[in-house]
């Protein structure tokens, strides 16, 4: 994220300590704020409209997605679209990932990295559960797997979109956002290839959950930028005093 320049870090003497680490006099947050506001505020207009339509009915371009998925199904897109379902629902996607990202961060001493982690995770699956159940939208009847009541928006692409965004801000790495969005695409066609969801739950899904993970971003902004500068020794190596 954006930041103003940071201020060379020095010792008691006013002496620059090599390897100390850069701190930023601010972070900026507008633009990202307003843009996580603006994904949030699209999610509710389309739950708005959802809601409106009687039973909701599918868009036409959900129909015809959905044809068009149907109609290429093959062997071949089975087993990774199954292999997807499992990674971004159940036991993996609500505990084993979350766990292990949370425990990652602890041990190399990034415990602010670990609590906008949990937290944005957290809320993002909320913000999903009511959606799904203020809006009420069937699911196609075409499915290959089977899934709880509600179809928008898509809780296994939200989920892949706090994971991506959340990782890339925590990491600030090219190739995490790049791993993130190729993951967070993947997660969308593979729930429209299972019948799970229509287009535009996916499309919901994603934008929720990065305008969840973004907008969490903003009061922890200076913290992750603080801590992600410092050294990230494990916790089994003791830092110098």
């Amino acid at each position: 994220m954006p930041t103003e320049p940071p201020a060379e870090p020095t010792g008691p003497a006013g002496v620059a300590e090599p390897g100390a680490a850069a701190v930023p006099a601010r972070v900026a947050r507008r633009w990202p704020v307003v843009s996580a506001a603006v994904a949030l505020l699209l999610v509710g207009l389309l739950a708005l409209v959802l809601g409106l339509r009687h039973n909701p009915l599918p868009f036409a371009i959900d129909t015809e997605w959905m044809e068009e998925i149907v109609e290429h199904r093959s062997p071949v897109w089975d087993v990774p679209s199954l292999v997807m379902n499992s990674l971004g629902g159940g036991v993996i996607a609500t505990f084993v990932v979350p766990l292990g990202v949370i425990a990652a961060l602890l041990v190399f001493r990034r415990p602010w990295a670990a609590l906008y982690f949990v937290l944005a995770v957290a809320l993002s699956a909320g913000v999903v559960q009511v959606l799904k159940t203020l809006v009420g939208r069937a699911r196609p009847e075409d499915m290959l797997v089977v899934s709880d009541f509600g179809s928008f928006p898509s809780g296994h692409s939200a989920n892949a979109a706090t994971l991506a965004v959340a990782l890339g801000i925590v990491f600030a790495r090219a190739w995490v956002w790049v791993a993130g969005a190729a993951y967070t695409v993947l997660m969308m066609l593979s729930r429209t290839y299972l019948g799970a969801h229509w287009l535009s739950d996916t499309v919901g899904g994603m934008l929720l959950g990065a305008g969840v993970a973004v907008l969490l971003w903003a009061p922890f902004a200076l913290k992750l930028y603080t801590e992600r500068s410092a050294l990230h020794r494990p916790i089994w190596i003791r830092t110098a005093s």
